[in-house]
């Protein structure tokens, strides 16, 4: 039986507390897994926390360039000590949105290129943030084996896709997909053996999706616009997909 993943999902955040049971029967039903990130020390410990609920929750955790100020000291003790039971670390990454000054840059650095050597430690899959910076990502990860290395939600041009697949990351397309051109010219140049799907919940959607919040359910619907795309029947994207998501985790 073929098993779907979302890529990258915040279900430690607090917009699905009330709903987690829910969402975890349906997970089971229309199988799927998800890789659910963190982004500071408290989503960490709560994404670990999850995962004790269901083995569908794959945990993953980290510190997300916006939490420039969170403890990272108290991360590194946290993926020392969890380190057998956790996924991945992610969500990481660099972002100059959140940057208001140069020490908040040489911080993201920081934290973003501590925690890399951690996942490389442990040899961990990682999930990386790149709005706005992945011509500097890429320069900082010829440091770091990239192999099992994922730019979620890729928003980045031709060039920068070509250099993604040159170095070996996976790249993952979400719900925004369905409905935005670009984003379905750049899965039609994707590697096929490095693509993935994501919602990135609770992010909310517009178009079909009314401005809903980023649920697992949406997953189909990706797979299904992704198999239109690449021509290929949706039985054939799941497959590949589930081929995919097992070679960015190391199962």
């Amino acid at each position: 039986m073929t098993w779907l993943y979302d890529s990258h999902i915040h279900l430690s955040d607090l917009e699905y507390q009330n709903d987690l049971d829910y969402i975890i029967k349906g997970m089971e039903n229309i199988k799927i897994k998800s890789c659910c990130v963190s982004v500071d020390t408290i989503t960490s410990k709560r994404t670990l926390e999850l995962s004790t609920k269901s083995e569908l929750i794959l945990p993953f955790i980290g510190i997300h360039p916006e939490h420039i100020h969170d403890d990272l000291e108290l991360m590194i003790d946290i993926i020392d000590k969890n380190h057998q039971r956790i996924s991945g670390i992610g969500e990481i990454g660099l972002d100059p949105t959140y940057e208001t000054s140069n020490e908040d840059h040489k911080k993201q650095i920081h934290i973003f290129e501590t925690l890399l050597s951690l996942a490389e430690k442990y040899q961990k899959p990682i999930s990386i943030h790149s709005r706005k910076s992945l011509d500097e990502i890429f320069s900082i990860m010829t440091s770091y084996d990239s192999k099992h290395t994922l730019l979620h939600w890729f928003d980045g041009n031709k060039k920068q896709l070509q250099k993604a697949m040159d170095m070996d990351f996976f790249v993952s397309y979400g719900p925004v997909m369905i409905y935005a051109n670009d984003k379905q010219i750049l899965l039609s140049k994707t590697s096929e053996t490095k693509i993935l799907v994501e919602t990135d919940g609770p992010v909310r959607f517009s178009k079909c999706f009314e401005m809903k919040s980023g649920q697992i359910s949406f997953i189909p619907s990706v797979v299904f616009c992704a198999s239109k795309i690449l021509g290929k029947s949706y039985e054939e994207m799941a497959s590949l997909l589930e081929e995919n998501s097992k070679s960015f985790l190391q199962i």
